[in-house]
């Protein structure tokens, strides 16, 4: 039985981001099978999602790009995080973990 991606709750795409790119300077495509392996296949970013939200991390300056080259000699964008960037994924991990024990207070109660 193979196990169905889980749907993304909206404004998680922005912190995976980030917080993948905390590891090291990467491309789109390293970017989404980064957390596609981390999370063992649970979650995936749609290929337009990831464009869209990379593009938006850039105009907030929370990433940077600049153009190489990747494994297969492929011209492609580079992201890093940036200071700024590194600030909002700190801000936004803490507004998460109050969210998911707010969502977990709510359902364990009986």
């Amino acid at each position: 039985m193979t196990r169905e991606a889980l749907g993304l709750v909206q404004g998680t795409v922005d912190v995976l981001i980030l917080r993948t790119l905390t590891r090291t300077d990467m491309h789109g495509y390293a970017i989404s099978q980064w957390i596609r392996d981390r999370s063992g296949g649970a979650l995936a970013v749609e290929d337009a999602a990831l464009y869209q939200a990379l593009h938006r991390l850039e105009r907030k300056g929370w990433v940077e790009a600049e153009w190489g080259t990747s494994d297969s000699n492929r011209r492609v964008k580079i992201y890093q995080i940036t200071p700024r960037g590194r600030q909002q994924l700190r801000d936004d991990v803490a507004e998460l973990r109050r969210y998911v024990a707010a969502l977990f207070a709510v359902l364990e109660r009986a």
